[in-house]
């Protein structure tokens, strides 16, 4: 399985529904096809408490080694994604719900003196708590305690959780500061990054030119491929290679497709090539990989 998105990297996945938008997930990297889940965004808050292993998670330009027990904050509309370590297995819980449930309606005072100073803040895209400090083992403890919460099919559930919710943005709000930094990236620069993996999105199947990326966010080659490096930690073509792989990855589990159609499918011309990046990315061929 992979994480489904729409054609600019939102995930598709309805988190809870519009009458409570929570929603609570059990869930393992050993789902993924290929040990991860790829980058994505959606406007919801989420909440991620490993349980067992190590997790590689990455947030826009920084990336995290979470082991059991710690848990991460993700802002709204924050591109991220998660990795195994060493091929070991992780197994999380993540909570992503719509910041409504805190604030209650647009423009209310919790909203605006509470809520949209975190969310509608650039520079404030994530959070770990690794139990390093007071407040974090805080905020674990409320996390597991809304986990908790879910679990029960009590007359006050919904009103359970949502308390959890509000303790934990009260203690996000007072300790926000002291995360913000000046960054050299900006919204915009954040903005040509999801237009540049859109673009990939849409066109993995096809020949990939800098000069399409470049065009595409009307930047010069150079510039583009800075802008990616340093936000992303890794070239733009090393990216596309990665993409392709992973979706080559889940066609091999879910479908009879022939390698060398796979191969063409994802925008590999030679399947031997295919055969060869695959083998030096997954450490097996195609078909040890398939039959795995």
């Amino acid at each position: 399985m992979q994480i489904e998105t729409n054609a600019i990297q939102k995930e598709t996945k309805s988190h809870g529904n519009y009458n409570f938008p929570v929603l609570v997930s059990h869930e393992s990297l050993r789902k993924y096809e290929s040990g991860s889940f790829l980058w994505h965004w959606h406007p919801e808050i989420e909440l991620t408490l490993i349980t067992s292993g190590k997790m590689r998670y990455k947030v826009n330009n920084e990336e995290f080694i979470l082991k059991e027990g710690d848990a991460i904050f993700c802002n709204s509309g924050v591109l991220h994604s998660g990795s195994m370590i060493a091929l070991e297995n992780c197994d999380y819980i993540a909570t992503t719900f719509d910041p409504k449930v805190i604030y209650g309606f647009e423009n209310s005072i919790v909203y605006t003196k509470y809520v949209k100073p975190v969310v509608q803040d650039f520079f404030f895209p994530v959070v770990v708590f690794d139990g390093s400090e007071d407040w974090h083992k805080e905020v674990i403890s409320i996390i597991k305690d809304l986990i908790e919460k879910n679990k029960l099919e009590t007359e006050e559930k919904e009103l359970e959780i949502i308390i959890c919710l509000q303790k934990f943005w009260k203690l996000l709000f007072q300790h926000r500061k002291s995360f913000i930094k000046a960054e050299v990236e900006t919204n915009l620069d954040f903005e040509r990054l999801r237009s540049i993996i859109t673009y990939i999105e849409l066109n993995y199947e096809n020949r990939i030119t800098l000069d399409d990326i470049a065009g595409k966010i009307n930047l010069c080659k150079e510039e583009c491929c800075r802008l990616f490096k340093r936000c992303m930690n890794t070239s733009i073509f090393d990216y596309i290679i990665q993409f392709r792989i992973e979706k080559s990855a889940r066609l091999l589990k879910e479908t009879d497709t022939s390698i060398t159609e796979i191969a063409q499918n994802v925008g590999f011309n030679d399947a031997n090539h295919f055969a060869k990046i695959f083998r030096r990315e997954k450490g097996m061929s195609p078909t040890q990989f398939r039959k795995g």
